[in-house]
């Protein structure tokens, strides 16, 4: 029962942190900023799909979150090779 509550607590401020990075997605003042900001979107929501996994009991979230982390990984890359050298 305790832990079912954590794991509520948990996603519900992993729900916070995502509005949180969206707010500043949205109102950064430089692309870099953005950068950062979406990376921290994509490294928010890794966890609430492992969350959402283990509250539905469904391991394909956890595959899929792997996976998500990978191309999240390969496109902040690619951004910051694009902001460094103009593509």
């Amino acid at each position: 029962m305790a832990s079912r509550l954590i794991l509520e607590v948990a996603l519900v401020l992993a729900g916070a942190g995502i509005l949180l990075s969206l707010w500043r997605l949205v109102r950064g003042p430089c692309p870099a900023t953005r950068a950062v900001a979406l990376d921290t979107l994509t490294l928010i929501t890794m966890p609430l799909m492992v969350g959402l996994a283990v509250w539905t009991g469904r391991g394909i979230y956890v595959d899929v979150a792997l996976v998500y982390g990978v191309l999240s990984f390969l496109g902040v890359l690619s951004i910051a090779r694009y902001c460094d050298r103009g593509v």
